[in-house]
């Protein structure tokens, strides 16, 4: 049996990624890696951790020592409050070579950890992501030259799967509701304060993306009233939905540990 190793950082996109693994392996067969590389919103490692006891995956953080310094990495930087659309060339988010480094570490250990089973690394890369080359770690270009480095690298026991390449931020709220991702258990603002802010590059991509896919985002957003669920709910004629964390919350979660 195929052994598959999520890439989660705990948002829309990764989160989307998981359930998707769990749905072509099952729960048993996949294992979540978050990694701290010093980014201010760990925080994200934290609903990466609700939705796997939510599904009943295994969820391991790895740390990556020395990061680069980045605004992610660096607390005194300003976050930008402008959606993606308004940034120019390279991403102020940017961090150097990230998901070159973050790939690297989770195909060591499921070459190490995936015993006389074959491996899949999901990853939750999109075509917003890519679109300028805002992220050139997220394009297609990238993408096959690591599917390659991590084939080859591995004695052709690992591959890299990014499933969301090609869609776009309402596709992937669509694919996710579809399957039935819990969005109360996901995290995507920059800042890692108590809420998400509303107003930072992806508070407003994940937003955006709801709206236009017509659901209900389940976040309290704490600035920017037109990146609140209230405005949504209002536009759509619909419920509010519960904040986030719900109190229905249940760990299901082992507690054995990962030989890393």
């Amino acid at each position: 049996m195929t052994k598959a190793f999520v890439l989660h950082s705990g948002g829309v996109d990764s989160t989307t990624c998981l359930k998707l693994a769990i749905d072509q392996f099952g729960a048993e067969n996949v294992t979540s890696i978050s990694v701290d590389y010093g980014q201010r919103h760990i925080k994200e490692s934290e609903y990466a951790k609700m939705a796997c006891d939510y599904f009943g995956v295994r969820h391991e953080v790895v740390n990556m020592a020395h990061p680069p310094k980045s605004m992610l990495t660096d607390a005194e930087a300003e976050v930008p409050n402008a959606s993606y659309l308004e940034l120019e060339g390279v991403s102020p988010t940017y961090v150097p070579f990230r998901n070159g480094q973050l790939l690297s570490r989770i195909a060591g250990i499921a070459d190490a950890v995936r015993g006389e089973h074959d491996a899949i690394i999901f990853m939750g890369i999109h075509a917003e992501d890519a679109a300028g080359w805002a992220y050139p770690d997220c394009t297609p270009e990238f993408f096959g030259a690591m599917a390659n480095a991590i084939y080859i690298g591995t004695y052709m026991h690992v591959r890299l799967q990014a499933p969301l390449l090609f869609m776009m931020k309402q596709g992937i709220v669509e694919l996710g509701e579809k399957i039935g991702v819990p969005w109360n258990y996901t995290w995507s603002c920059y800042k890692g304060e108590e809420n998400h802010c509303g107003t930072c590059p992806t508070c407003r991509a994940r937003h955006a993306g709801f709206v236009a896919a017509g659901l209900w985002d389940p976040t309290f957003y704490e600035k920017d009233p037109t990146h609140t669920p209230t405005a949504l709910a209002e536009s759509l004629d619909i419920p509010l939905p519960p904040q986030q964390p719900s109190d229905g919350y249940q760990a299901i979660n082992s507690d054995d540990e990962m030989p890393f």
